[in-house]
């Protein structure tokens, strides 16, 4: 892949659409792409402020950039839309963790993506997706949704319900291969199969647990009890892996964390992870570290 290339037309900045079913506005904040990137080298560019382990970074959660529009909140541990920090461009191929919260009634309307894996993760209420491939589909807490942009895709994205917000994490991981055929998929999982143990939610292998993307990539979600310990081992050695305390509070690899924090850990074969308290969920997410 040429990556001068690959960077200079992936991360160019357009406005998008948010809508309800009756009117819609163009926002010319472009918050739902990301302004184009100095051409940088893709590893992870450590924050000098950090004061931990050489092959870790912590990102607390009150320091991820904020938006609030209103009818959308998000938060943004890399750099997205108006919110620049050059210490914080993304984890390896890991470039996008956005956790938003949409309005009743509101959403994105249709916008187009390219050359970029789109993973989301619902942690409430109903998010109802339309694609330029046809697709309309609803998803909830348990789904999990992915889509390769490839060669060029639309999408629109809106809160289903109009009494309730929605709330979910969305993520982009830059692929391994460029221009492949848009696709879509989404699945339903088990949440048991996550009680106090990590359940694979997504791997580079189709015939694999989860959903699939172009990217030598595996995330998995686990629930844990008061005190449980568990490991979690590299797929592959030359990644790392970037954890994201969805609720709760748990310590990794002797570093604290608490509900939203993120921690980047490379050059390790495992994880050691110990739940501090009842109901904590962490999600994993274990991407190379170079493109």
């Amino acid at each position: 892949m040429d990556r001068i290339d690959f960077l200079k037309k992936g991360f160019l900045g357009t406005a998008f659409i948010a809508a309800t079913g009756k009117a819609s506005r163009l926002l010319t904040n472009n918050n739902d792409e990301l302004h184009q990137l100095e051409i940088i080298g893709l590893n992870h560019i450590p924050n000098p402020t950090s004061n931990i382990m050489a092959n870790s970074i912590l990102h607390k959660a009150e320091t991820r950039g904020h938006a609030n529009h209103g009818w959308l909140n998000s938060h943004h541990s890399f750099s997205f839309a108006s919110y620049y920090n050059p210490d914080r461009m993304h984890f390896g191929v890991l470039r996008v963790l956005n956790d938003d919260t949409v309005s009743p009634g509101m959403g994105f309307g249709a916008h187009p993506h390219d050359n970029m894996e789109i993973i989301s993760i619902p942690l409430e209420g109903d998010l109802e997706h339309k694609d330029s491939m046809g697709t309309v589909s609803v998803i909830k807490h348990g789904d999990i949704q992915v889509m390769s942009a490839g060669t060029g895709i639309q999408h629109s994205e809106y809160n289903k319900n109009a009494d309730k917000d929605v709330k979910f994490l969305q993520i982009w991981v830059m692929p391994n291969a460029k221009n492949v055929t848009p696709r879509y998929d989404q699945i339903t999982l088990n949440l048991n199969d996550r009680h106090n143990k990590l359940q694979q939610i997504l791997s580079p292998n189709p015939n694999d647990a989860g959903v699939w993307i172009h990217q030598n990539a595996w995330f998995h979600l686990g629930k844990f009890d008061k005190d449980i310990k568990t490991e979690y081992n590299l797929k592959d050695k030359k990644n790392g892996v970037y954890a994201f305390i969805l609720h709760g509070s748990a310590t990794i690899n002797d570093q604290g964390l608490k509900t939203r924090d993120g921690l980047g850990i490379w050059s390790v074969d495992k994880l050691n992870i110990t739940s501090n308290e009842p109901g904590t969920e962490i999600l994993l997410m274990e991407v190379p570290m170079m493109l």
